[in-house]
Order: C-alpha cells, then structure tokens, then sequence
C-alpha cells in the first residue's frame, strides 16, 4: 500500500511518519535508498566516519511530506500494531517503467550523488539516470536552509522537464513554484499501478454521503474522501458534479482503493501540514462538543478554541460494554483530553477514558528529574532494566542503579511484571529517553532535589551517588547530569589515603554545596556536613554511644576502627562524623572462619572498612556484618523479614548462632531463627555437632517446616539439599570472594610492612617455587626447612609431600607452596615432582 505521509520525529536509527487517519509509522535509517544504505553498511565495515554520511536528523525535518509504502505490519507484545514503512524510490515507483516517464510527473527521488553542475537522483525506475541541473535546485536549496548543497539520502519531489533516449535519460526540477503548479494529467498516462500519492488532480464529485465523498479523476480513476479530510470550510457545500483539487493520499493495488484529501494544505505539492503548540498536547478539554458521529470510526468534535478533532472509537468509553451512542448525539458536550495530534488529518486526536483525563504522565515532557514514579518491569538486560511507566512512556534502570549497591543476580530480585517504585535521575523528551533509580535510600529521601546547577546553593544538603573514585577525592552525580566534586581533604574529618578503597561507584552519599559556578558548570562539595569550626580551647566532639540515627537493617556504611576487643572490633560509623558507635564482631568479618580470624589479626586501629552492612539496631547497640553472602541475599531481597514470609522448601542464607549436641540454631536477617537437629546438619554421619559448624559460620539453609503457633522453624543444612539452580555459578563466586579477601589481607600485612617475617607472608602465594635446605627430619616422615625466600617462617613438608626420597638435613631441595598460614606463620610445601613439573 503507498501512503502520503508526513514526518512527524527524526530518531537516529528511524523516521516517525504520521499517516493519514491518525495512525504512525516508521521508516528505518535502512529504508532511505540503496545509496545511503550502501554507505551505512561501509561505515560499520570500516569502523571509521564517513565524511559524505549525513545523520537523518541532517536529511530530515519534522514537517515534511514524504511519499511511503508499507513493508510489513507487526504486532508487539502489548498488542499494539507497528506500521513499517520505507521511502526508497526502488520501493515506491516500483510500478513505474522507463518508457512511462513523461514532461511534468511529479516523482519522489534520492539525492544519490552530488556531481559538480548537479546532482544524481535515484527516481527507482531501472534503467533510467535522472539528472538535477544545479540552478533547477538553487531556489529549494535557499529555502531549506541546510547547507550550500543537497545531501546524499535526502528526499526531495521531482518534477520531470524532460524525457529523453525513450526514458533512459531524464532532466528534473525541484523548484518549488514549480513543483507546487504541478497538476497530474491524462496525457502524462497515468495507470493504476504506478499512480502515486501526493499527486494533486482536478476531481468531479460523483456522490454526497455523510461519511465523505466519491469522487471520479483522471478519466477513468475513482476514489474516496472521507469525512476527514474534506475542506472544513466547504464540508457542507459539495454537490455531484462540482469540479474541486484533489490530492491523492493512499492507493490500494489489490482492492483498486483510492482515498484522497480536500484540504488546502496537501493542494500545492511541497507544502507542509499545519502544526499546533506542543504545549497543546496533554491539555484537557473541559466541555468538546459533538459535530459528527461515526458508529464504526469515532466521533469528530469542536473543541474551545473553534479546531476541530477526532476520538477513535475505542477511546470514547472505557471499554466497548459500557459504551453508550446516545450520549454523542451532535451537540453533546464532553470532558476529554489531546492526546496527539495528527499532521496528515490537521486534526488534534482525544481520549474520553477517565484513566487518561487523569493520567499523571501522557508524552515524555511530563516527566521531570526528581519526580517518584510507579512502573511495570518489562525486561532485564545485560544494561539494567527496562520499566514502563505509562502508555508508550518507557524508562532504563542501568544496572547501577538497581538496589543502594550493584547486584550480581538482579533476576533473583525482580522479576518480568514485578511492580516497582523509582525516582526519574534524568529524562530527555526530545530522544524519548528516561532514565531511572532504584536506590531506595534515594526514593525515600527528603532532601531537596539537585536538577540544575543554579540551585546548587553553598550550604545546600542533599543525597548523590558516587559515579567515580580516585586518589583527587570522589565525583558525586545528582539529577540531570549535574555532578561535583568531593576533593580528598573534604572526604571525611579522618585523613583517607586510598579514597577509591573506601567509597566504590554507585554508592549513595550526603554531600553538602561548598561552593557552585552555575556557567561553568563547575560544583565543590563535601562529605563532612557542618560548616562550623571547632571554637579555640575546645576539643572536637568524641565519638559517643548514644547515636542519633537509626541505622536499618541492609543499611550500607563505612566504618573506621576505633578499638580492638577480644571478640571483634568497635567502630564508628563514618557518615556521622564518628557519633555513632557501632559493633563488628570477629565471625561477622567474613563468610569464611579462617579470614575471620585473619582479618582480626591485620587490622588496626584507624583503619577504614567500606561496604559493611548493619545486622541489628537494638537502641544504642549497633551489629555489623562484612559477609558477603549475607549481604548479598539481604540486597536481592532473598530473605524473610518475618515469620509469615517463611515457607517450606524456600533456601535462605545465615550464620551458626548457637552448636549443641542436638543441633544447630542459625539466624538469619531481621532476627529470625531456625533450627537443624543433628539428623540434618550433614550429608556425613554425625557424632559431635561441634566437628561439623562453629558459631558464626556462614550456612545456606532450607526450610523443611514450620510451627506458627510455637514460632518455630525446621531447618536443613545438607549441601545435597541446599542446592540452587546454579550451583556451580555460585561455588565458583564463593571461591573469588574468598581469594579476593586473601588478596584485601595480604595487602593490610604490605601496609604494615613491620617486620621481615610480614613481608614473606605477602610475597608467599601458592604456586610460588622456594629453594630449600633440609633443617630436620621428623619420627613421623615429615620435614623441616629453611629458605631465602622465607625468612623467619617455618617451612614443613608432609611425607607425602616430600615425594618418597629419603632426604638429610643440609641437603638442598626445590619446593612448591601449598598453602601458607598466615596466622601461625607456617608454610607447607611440596617436593613431589609431578607438582614441580606443572
């Protein structure tokens, strides 16, 4: 089918046309013409710009009338039917043959070569070159204002001079005065299969019906105008035999179906359709007033400004049922809301749905930086999520975004039509782009918004996110792209050596407005939230017990060490200045029991822990976890909050709290307990449950039972029933956490740096080949050695190990480490020699 279409927006990978009726379609960058195409597939061969390649937005303007056939028509996942059109002349003078071409068609063409007295045009007709004269494109090309020349790809009507060689040869114009006193004629033999749109043609009425008019053109052509597109003026003064222009709108091959408009601005080849007020769209209607009925279409009205506009039938009730046509009878009145407007009917399109009237968001321009909005998960992609927020309003979650810290597993936490609640970070209505967080701690938050740099006021205290971290300090974004910088002496009132080890991207942060130059886009903030020095002769205020915030449970903070004790650490909590005391006891530093104890043994008083997460708030006693697996499962919402959520079979991750003979209690977050009787604790036979868990174990459980009446819960520890989906996946993820904290303790021992013994522990990694001199050999068959490479360590080799050679002390070996002990400062390593050899 070949339409007459308009172009309505200019994307960068596609053309939006309004159609005729109200309808849209869309033309892809791959469907300009074979020339552009051709260039478009070389530049992504060559990976590099090329210098002839115009964007389409340099081709094409909203305004311009374009002729277009339809290639296929989809329907998408909502039901909603997308119309694929393409402007290639190949496609749309299809029916046109070289020997057809005659002085004074009116043909769409493709600028496809820019020559030095012209320009080539593709017209899509085989074996014809079409030629533009440079002085029959000087007037259109002062007019369009886009350059001193016309571009390859662009669009332009062609009206033919002269035909030469029977066709193989044609000389075009694309002046418009013209293109514009172009009328198509009998004697340019036009046929059904190759009339096309845009034509304008002297038309005798045949019949008038309240629906529209049949009209006869051409001699032998009949066609259609329907209600929509005759003259407003002149609606009601048609007559058979009236003589009036006619353009031609749409052609039908298969049903010979010809539709035509009356309306001026379509009567001169070249024009452009009237346009309304963008402000216009999304305005509701009090009191529209019925002018026409149409029981299979819709309804026309008039609305307060004197225009005419047009609801489909579907948007004039709620659903077909409750639809009532005695209630748009001419001269009823109505509330009712623009929803579009339609460039090829010169009409404005309404809705009469309550759910519209009302509707908080209609286009892209409601949307504003800062606003909360509800939306429906339509995907989850490798870049973050994509959320619907309203009837062809769509919005990107980047995977930053998607909790107050970055998933791993985001489909663990949501799911395709989960409902959610987001904050706009920044929308672009002119790209139809909008982007979105999840961060709860900046949906809830009721500091000011930051939208722009003139609102950055010194003083000013608001939340952002960490989008960089670097040894200058930390680069904080706000909404619509505002961002400052957090210099390293305004990190925190402690020093902070290594700021990308403390604060980590996506992490959410209070900043205060130091200083704001809004033309130069430059912003200072702060992380330390007071402005007022410390008085002479007075101390800064000590950290105290009594902290003024509530700290919830899941709540990411950064701590510093105030005190080493027997059975963990006493830290405070940095974002508070130091006020509030918080405990991190020794099993709670990591998911593994040896890095615990390591991790203990390396830490100091003064130093900064980032990303720890609060386990309890209990009045002034604050707990503190760094598992990362319990961190994990409370991010991803794995976790019961209460008893109620518990269900049979569900898999939730934990710590011992308790060893007994006849089980094992573990707890979980938000301080639910459950228990593992002895029969359940392992895949192995057990004899002494302390052989199997210790307090403070990280364990993955499943619920077999529960007792709501006594509150109790039945639990599983065997691995073979505490399986997920992808336990490979996430035994391997266990196993890079567990190298990474290593990794994180060898570097506090290099930091240290106090003694000999504490620089081999960090340079000692398994793998690592150590030449050794036999000190001793033990009754058992193990043996002792000494090595440069391990100065003040004990180096011990098993029997086995040492590869069924008898050995003497003295005598030089090559060896393999296995492991190394930091804690016991002992190192075992092998001699046998299909180890060395690998």
């Amino acid at each position: 089918m070949l339409l007459l279409g308009c172009v309505k927006e200019v994307n960068d990978f596609e053309l939006v046309i309004s159609l005729p009726n109200g309808l849209c379609g869309f033309v892809p960058v791959t469907q300009i013409s074979d020339t552009y195409s051709k260039m478009l597939s070389e530049q992504v061969a060559e990976g590099e710009l090329q210098e002839d390649l115009n964007s389409l937005s340099d081709l094409y303007s909203p305004g311009t009338l374009v002729r277009c056939i339809v290639t296929s028509v989809e329907k998408s996942a909502d039901g909603r039917r997308s119309i694929k059109l393409s402007i290639n002349p190949k496609k749309v003078n299809k029916g046109l043959t070289a020997t057809a071409l005659a002085a004074g068609m009116l043909l769409t063409g493709i600028v496809s070569s820019v020559e030095d007295h012209g320009y080539l045009i593709d017209i899509g007709v085989r074996g014809t070159n079409a030629f533009l004269p440079r002085q029959k494109a000087q007037n259109y090309i002062k007019l369009a204002k886009k350059g001193p020349d016309l571009k390859i790809g662009q669009n332009v009507n062609c009206l033919i001079v002269e035909v030469k060689n029977e066709g193989r040869i044609v000389r075009l114009s694309i002046d418009r005065s013209e293109v514009a006193a172009s009328l198509a004629t009998e004697r340019q033999n036009w046929t059904l299969s190759n009339l096309l749109p845009g034509l304008v043609v002297k038309a005798q009425v045949q019949k008038v019906t309240p629906l529209g008019i049949a009209v006869s053109f051409l001699s032998s052509f009949t066609g259609i105008v329907d209600f929509m597109h005759m003259d407003p003026k002149k609606s009601v003064n048609y007559s058979p035999n009236q003589v009036v222009k006619a353009c031609i709108l749409s052609i039908q091959p298969t049903s010979k179906l010809v539709r035509l408009t009356l309306r001026q601005t379509f009567l001169q080849p070249g024009g452009s359709p009237n346009q309304i007020s963008s402000d216009r769209i999304g305005a509701v209607v009090e009191e529209s007033v019925v002018k026409a009925f149409f029981k299979q279409f819709g309804a026309i009205f008039e609305l307060d400004d004197g225009s005419l506009a047009y609801a489909r039938l579907k948007h004039l009730s709620k659903t077909r049922k409750s639809f009532k046509p005695a209630a748009f009878k001419t001269g009823c009145k109505h509330k009712c809301r623009i929803i579009d407007y339609s460039l090829m009917d010169e009409m404005c399109i309404l809705s009469l749905k309550y759910q519209i009237i009302e509707a908080r968001f209609l286009q892209y321009k409601d949307v504003h930086a800062g606003d909360v909005v509800k939306g429906k998960v339509l995907a989850l992609k490798p870049i973050g999520m994509q959320v619907k927020i309203a009837d062809g309003i769509k919005g990107l979650v980047p995977s930053l975004h998607l909790a107050d810290t970055t998933l791993k597993q985001p489909e663990k936490k949501y799911n395709v039509g989960d409902e959610v609640n987001c904050r706009v970070l920044e929308c672009r209505p002119e790209e139809k782009k909008l982007f979105l967080t999840l961060k709860k701690t900046l949906i809830q938050s009721k500091l000011p918004i930051l939208c722009n740099y003139e609102e950055a006021k010194p003083d000013l205290i608001t939340h952002g996110f960490v989008v960089c971290a670097r040894e200058f300090g930390c680069i904080v974004k706000f909404y619509n792209d505002v961002k400052g910088l957090v210099p390293k002496n305004e990190l925190s009132s402690e020093p902070i050596s290594s700021p990308e080890e403390v604060f980590h991207e996506g992490q959410v942060v209070k900043v205060m407005v130091l200083k704001c130059e809004p033309q130069q886009e430059r912003l200072l903030l702060s992380f330390k939230l007071t402005s007022k020095p410390v008085p002479k002769g007075k101390k800064e205020h000590t950290p105290v017990k009594n902290h003024q915030v509530k700290y919830e449970i899941g709540k990411m903070v950064d701590v510093k060490v105030l005190k080493k004790k027997e059975n963990g650490l006493e830290v405070s909590i940095l974002e508070d200045e130091g006020k509030a005391i918080a405990s991190l006891p020794t099993v709670y530093l990591s998911d593994f029991v040896a890095n615990c104890k390591l991790l203990w043994h390396c830490l100091q008083e003064g130093d900064v822990l980032p990303k720890v997460m609060c386990l309890s708030n209990k009045g002034e006693h604050i707990i503190l976890s760094r598992k990362s697996a319990v961190i994990s499962a409370v991010q991803e919402e794995q976790v019961a909050r209460n008893f109620s959520e518990i269900q049979p079979g569900m898999l939730l991750t934990g710590y011992v709290r308790n060893v007994m003979p006849f089980g094992v209690f573990v707890e979980f977050p938000f301080g639910l307990t459950g228990l593992a009787p002895k029969t359940s604790m392992s895949d192995k036979f057990v004899t002494d449950t302390k052989d199997h868990f210790v307090v403070g174990q990280t364990v993955i459980a499943k619920v077999m039972s529960t007792d709501e009446e006594k509150q109790r819960v039945l639990l599983n520890l065997k691995v073979s029933e505490c399986r997920s989906g992808n336990s490979a996946e996430e035994s391997f993820a266990l196993l890079s956490q567990y190298f990474k904290e290593v990794k994180e303790i060898r570097n506090l021992l290099r930091r240290r740096g106090e003694s000999i013994v504490a620089q081999s522990l960090c340079e000692l990694v398994p793998g690592k080949e150590l030449q050794l001199v036999v000190q001793d050999v033990k009754e058992d068959g193990s043996a002792l050695f000494s090595s440069s490479g391990a100065t003040g360590l004990t180096v011990t080799a098993t029997r086995y190990h040492l590869g069924g050679e008898g050995i003497v002390p003295g005598e030089k070996a090559k060896g393999l480490v296995l492991h190394v002990d930091i804690l016991s400062s002992v190192v075992h390593v092998s001699l046998r020699e299909e180890l060395l050899k690998r």
